[in-house]
């Protein structure tokens, strides 16, 4: 074996293991002797003088890497020398006093926002909740739907009383519930960002635990559902004590309180209830267990309303002269495209994509109230609920024709909304006429407002920069224009410099009809009459309403601050819900918190493999 000699030329080792000490020394005094008169090179004598003459390194050893003594020194040094500097540093930062920056306020629309969702903490019915915010409501309606023997619900306590009376209507509740679910759905960055987000699904839950009592939700099939608690029955002089003949706060309500059930002829109340169940379902998903059970009740009561047809408030109904439903097609494409996306289950797609459905709802009818978009009318919203669908899937084939329509209507819906086509008259102010100067006109410009802003935010989603209206083309930021023109009306800016919401501002309305906001809350019970000399005074309101938008003004701008008149004065739920919808969608813009979340609504869809069309019809000569 042969090694490199340290100095140069080869080395003969002889590695036997017999060799000894004596031939080792032998052979070293054989070496040629003229080889060790050479001069020696400073690493040579190094290694022969050993440790006792070497001298001074010239490098560090740290173990995995050698390293130059003068780097090493000048690294160590300039480490310790920083580290110095950043105590300095941080010294003088924690004792010079700081200046911090102020964090913006919230803008107008969150502040509202806030306020509006408070509205639904004064009309719970049923035991409140501890944290329920609203110190002169208390517990009310706890015999409810009891004592009721043979039925098949068996207490119907809680839900939410639907304005300034005591009476829970299903039909509207249903409509509040779904709106607020599809705002939580589609913005819950901005709830979150707001603080809102528990709170808002709180309530929901309040809604849907409610619903979820009103049939046998448990069951594969049902015969019955509950449509409306309370009466408020006046005609003819009648002077039952009711919840409209009488004057209490609704925890003094001493009458009796009759449940209304339907068992048949109510599609349009099962499907409302169906979309709120099931929208409710994507936003609990992260709750498997009570998303599963709302599920479970959407299928069982929109299969009712598919099954039972008819209007819930034909005939003698007492519902028709609160909440008359013009239809009940509408209603079955909105609960069906809800109860797509909350089981992915195409059956409920085909069903809602059938022309014959689009025009038995009228979708091609056009006329004066298409796209005003309300609690008995879901259409508009339907149209825009399923173009998400064709704008973020595209499921193409056999669904693109009827979506394609829908998309397309939707647009026109959009063109509406804008002054320059005279669809809707506007008022002076400002304020856009959806429901031709008829009474209570703001309910119906909150719904545009959150399906304009909604629009915009698939379109920018989409990268759409806008749309077109016949041959011209606008751009997204018009609709928002639209939208916030509506609102800060709403809010304030308007010719009576007034906020038509209450709390908001220091100018809103004082003497809103609201039986438990109008008695003050004293220990004293008054009786069915004996409320009334609240109902007709005329000093403000003891308790203030916080949140609660009324139902606005006249055509000309015009508004009487008086209680008893509900056309000026009264609140609803389904109201405030789309108020909510489009304070939320418009809020935190500045701050930049997020636009729409394009995923959640899909969480349940699998994913849509377009069917291809079918083969041509074989050629005949």
């Amino acid at each position: 074996m042969y090694g490199r000699d340290p100095w140069g030329g080869p080395l003969e080792i002889n590695t036997a293991d017999s060799a000894t000490d004596d031939d080792r020394s032998r052979n070293l005094n054989d070496l040629d002797r003229a080889a060790l008169s050479r001069p020696l090179d400073e690493t040579q004598q190094s290694w022969l003088l050993g440790p006792t003459e070497q001298k001074k390194k010239k490098y560090v050893d740290l173990g995995c890497i050698i390293v130059s003594r003068k780097i090493f020194v000048w690294t160590v040094g300039t480490l310790v020398a920083a580290a110095l500097l950043a105590g300095f540093i941080t010294l003088i930062v924690k004792t010079v006093p700081r200046h911090h920056p102020k964090t913006p306020p919230p803008d107008n629309y969150t502040i509202a926002l806030h306020k509006a969702l408070k509205f639904f903490n004064a009309q719970k019915s049923g035991k409140l909740p501890k944290h329920n915010n609203v110190s002169w409501r208390g517990n009310s309606g706890l015999q409810d739907g009891k004592g009721e023997t043979g039925s098949f619900y068996k207490d119907l306590v809680g839900g939410y009383y639907d304005a300034g009376d005591a009476i829970k209507f299903n039909f509207p509740m249903a409509y509040a519930m779904t709106m607020l679910s599809w705002s939580v759905i589609e913005y819950s960055a901005k709830y979150e960002a707001a603080g809102e987000l528990t709170h808002v699904k709180e309530l929901i839950k309040w809604g849907t635990d409610y619903f979820l009592k009103t049939f046998n939700s448990t069951a594969d099939s049902i015969d019955d559902l509950v449509s409306q608690v309370g009466s408020g029955n006046t005609d003819d002089g009648n002077t039952d004590p009711n919840d409209h003949y009488c004057w209490m706060r609704p925890e003094d309500m001493d009458y009796k309180r009759p449940v209304t059930t339907c068992n048949g002829g109510c599609s349009d109340l099962a499907a409302e209830m169906a979309a709120a169940l099931a929208s409710a379902s994507i936003v609990f998903k992260d709750n498997k267990e009570y998303s599963k059970k709302l599920v479970h009740g959407a299928k069982v009561v929109y299969q009712f309303g598919r099954t039972r047809r008819g209007r819930y408030s034909a005939g003698t109904a007492e519902s028709s002269k609160f909440y008359n439903s013009s239809m009940y097609w509408d209603e079955f494409i909105w609960g069906g495209a809800w109860m797509y996306y909350a089981t992915g289950n195409v059956t409920y797609l085909n069903l809602i994509t059938q022309p014959t459905m689009a025009k038995h709802a009228g979708a091609f009818w056009g006329g004066p109230y298409y796209g005003v978009f309300s609690w008995d009318n879901k259409l508009a919203g339907a149209q825009l609920l399923l173009s998400r669908l064709r704008l973020f899937l595209s499921p193409g084939y056999p669904y693109e024709e009827i979506l394609r329509t829908f998309h397309n209507q939707t647009s026109i819906v959009m063109c509406s909304y804008l002054p320059i086509f005279n669809k809707f008259n506007r008022t002076n102010g400002g304020l856009i006429e959806l429901n031709h100067g008829a009474p209570q006109p703001l309910q119906y410009s909150v719904n545009a407002a959150f399906l304009a802003t909604l629009y915009s935010d698939y379109l920018d989603a989409a990268d759409t920069p806008g749309w077109y209206c016949g041959p011209n083309f606008y751009s997204t930021s018009v609709l928002r224009d639209f939208a916030r023109s509506q609102i800060d009306y709403i809010l304030g800016k308007n010719p009576r410099k007034m906020s038509y919401v209450v709390g908001f501002g220091t100018k809103y309305p004082r003497h809103v009809h609201h039986r438990g906001a109008s008695i003050p809350k004293n220990k004293v019970k008054y009786n069915c009459k004996g409320g009334w000399k609240w109902r007709d005074s005329k000093k403000p309101n003891p308790n203030t309403i916080e949140g609660a938008m009324v139902a606005g003004p006249d055509k000309r701008d015009g508004y009487r601050d008086v209680r008893m008149n509900y056309n000026y004065t009264e609140p609803t739920l389904a109201g405030n819900a789309g108020l909510v919808a489009a304070l939320v969608a418009l809020s935190g813009e500045e701050e930049a918190t997020g636009k729409i979340d394009k995923n959640t609504i899909f969480s349940a869809v699998p994913p849509l493999f377009p069917t291809p069309p079918p083969p041509p019809a074989p050629w005949k000569p």
